[in-house]
C-alpha cells in the first residue's frame, strides 16, 4: 500500500476526510480550482453544482499527471461562506462520491472573505502521490 490513513487510535472517527496520510511516490500538487468549465465559464451559482465543477477539474488535472482521484492524498478548500457549505453538504457529499469515490484524503476548509473569480463560491487545492512503479 503507497498510502497509509493516519488517526490515532483513541480519537473519535473522522467522517468524509482523514486527519492525515502518509505517502511514497511521485508528488502532484494542483493550483487552487474552481468550479467553471474548460471554457472558464459558470454553468451554475449553486454552491454544490460549482464544488462538483471543481472536484471534476482536479479529475482533469490529475490525469494529465497519470494521477487518478485515489491518489489524492490532501485537499485545501477555500469557501466564501460557510453557511452555503454546511447547507449543502448531502448535495456536496453525493458529487464528491460520484466524482472522487470513497477515498477521503487528509482536508482543510478555510472560510475566506472573497475569491478572485467574483461568482466563485468554492476554490480547492490538490496534492495526490502516484504509487512508484513496482
Amino acid at each position: 500500500m503507497t498510502q497509509d490513513i493516519l488517526h490515532p487510535s483513541h480519537w473519535k472517527p473522522a467522517k468524509g476526510y482523514a486527519n492525515g496520510i502518509a505517502a511514497t511516490g511521485r508528488m502532484v500538487f494542483t493550483g487552487g480550482l474552481i468550479g467553471w468549465n474548460a471554457d472558464q465559464v459558470f454553468e451554475t451559482d449553486d454552491f454544490a453544482g460549482q464544488v462538483a465543477q471543481a472536484l471534476q477539474n482536479i479529475v482533469e488535472v490529475l490525469a494529465c499527471a497519470g494521477a487518478k482521484p485515489e491518489h489524492l492524498v490532501r485537499l485545501t478548500w477555500y469557501v466564501t461562506d460557510k453557511r452555503d457549505y454546511l447547507g449543502a453538504l448531502k448535495a456536496i457529499g453525493t458529487a464528491y462520491r460520484e466524482t472522487i469515490g470513497r477515498h477521503y484524503p487528509a482536508m482543510a476548509l478555510v472560510q475566506v472573505v472573497a475569491l478572485v473569480e467574483d461568482r466563485a463560491k468554492v476554490e480547492i487545492e490538490a496534492t495526490a502521490v502516484i504509487p512508484m512503479e513496482a
